[in-house]
């Protein structure tokens, strides 16, 4: 990937500005800017002071989590006369669909940068920085074609709520939910009159671009996220006695299935849970021995997440049919069955739109889950082109269908 944008676009500053003026942006340089990176990363765990807190482990790809999309960039923040890194932005952009209420029969595809893995430095907050950076981002997308912007957050991240919708003047445009499942110990049985067929990534590419067509954010380059070495599979339950009467290699749906896909995110970042009291510590690890001693129980035991895991991401969520909320249960133990047999995988992860109905049907821990908040901009609004209603038609009558990419998570 090239990036088509220059020094000067990347730190143009108020100079009546001295704390301004001594921040300099520009494009992560991996030979030069590792190891301070990597440094700086460290320093930032994500919770509340005196709660347990969440650290990530780029296992040393800084660029780990934006490398799997075409176009991407990361740029860094250097302040001072000693040029210290003191912030890092990452940025990718894709063609998503914008949401189509039924009135094109053909999906409508849109441009647009996702903006994530913003970090500055404790001791250089409040000078601009991260105001900076997102706005040297926001200028690297639209050079590249990208016409609107947008970034998630924990709903109760106030910090990054304020920069981005006080300071950026981004809005807040949906709220999807963030579903955790523990991986356990004891193995979860699939029904016997249910059957789970592995769907090849080509008829899951047509399946997902007709099932998905008038959602949001849906990638117009699915096949390559199908393609790509970090899925472990497109998987399609279905009752036994319908594959009597069903050809999967036909393209057509069942009269009731469920399918998903599962995404191996621990081989681009770890996670570790820090933080927590040794008598919790200690609790969980009780429902751990119980659990591996006496699987027959089904202790729902909470696994070590207080040192480095992994965890699948489960997307392309979608069921149909009077059976769909069964099946996409029988789903997700096979996943976890997967997980269990994986001793890096901790958890299972998914996320879907507030008002999905599929909602209901995906088991998860209330206590692990959270709610999300993503917020976009429009990044030229002077422009006028057949996507300017997305953020105002569509808030009210959008579809309640979001699919997440996994890239981006």
């Amino acid at each position: 990937m090239s990036l088509n944008i220059s020094e000067e676009n990347l730190s143009t500053y108020d100079n009546t500005n001295k704390k301004t003026e001594e921040i300099v942006v520009r494009q992560y340089d991996e030979e030069k800017d590792k190891l301070a990176v990597e440094e700086l990363e460290g320093q930032c765990d994500f919770g509340q002071r005196g709660q347990p807190s969440l650290f990530t482990d780029l296992m040393g790809d800084p660029i780990s989590r934006i490398r799997n999309l075409p176009l991407h960039v990361m740029l860094v923040a250097e302040y001072g006369n000693d040029g210290d890194i003191v912030g890092v932005i990452r940025g990718c952009i894709k063609t998503v669909t914008r949401g189509n209420n039924g009135s094109t029969p053909c999906p409508v595809y849109v441009k647009i940068a996702y903006v994530l893995g913003l970090r500055v430095s404790s001791h250089h907050r409040r000078l601009g920085i991260g105001t900076k950076l997102v706005e040297n981002l926001e200028e690297w997308s639209k050079i590249n074609g990208a016409k609107y912007a947008y970034m998630a957050t924990d709903s109760s991240n106030e910090a990054s709520i304020k920069l981005f919708i006080s300071k950026c003047n981004y809005a807040k445009f949906r709220t999807p939910s963030v579903l955790v499942q523990p991986v356990h110990a004891h193995y979860k049985p699939v029904a016997s009159d249910i059957a789970i067929v592995r769907v090849s990534p080509q008829l899951s590419e047509s399946f997902y671009r007709r099932i998905f067509a008038n959602s949001e954010f849906f990638p117009k380059d699915i096949d390559h996220i199908l393609d790509n070495k970090l899925n472990f599979g497109t998987f399609m339950a279905v009752p036994k006695k319908t594959l009597l009467n069903w050809d999967p290699k036909s393209g057509s749906f069942p009269t009731t299935f469920a399918i998903l896909s599962v995404w191996n995110t621990k081989e681009v970042y770890k996670l570790q849970v820090r933080g927590v009291s040794s008598l919790k510590y200690a609790c969980c690890l009780g429902t751990r021995v119980l659990d591996s001693w006496m699987p027959w129980l089904r202790v729902p035991s909470i696994p070590n997440i207080f040192k480095m895991f992994g965890f699948y991401l489960l997307y392309g969520i979608h069921m149909e049919g009077k059976d769909g909320p069964r099946l996409m249960k029988s789903l997700y133990a096979l996943a976890h069955n997967m997980g269990r047999n994986d001793k890096e995988c901790r958890l299972l992860v998914s996320e879907v739109g507030f008002d999905d109905p599929i909602k209901e049907a995906i088991p998860r821990w209330n206590k692990f889950s959270w709610g999300d908040l993503w917020c976009m901009k429009k990044l030229d609004v002077n422009e006028l082109s057949k996507d300017d209603n997305w953020m105002e038609s569509q808030v009210s009558n959008s579809s309640s269908v979001i699919f997440v990419d996994p890239r981006d998570f």
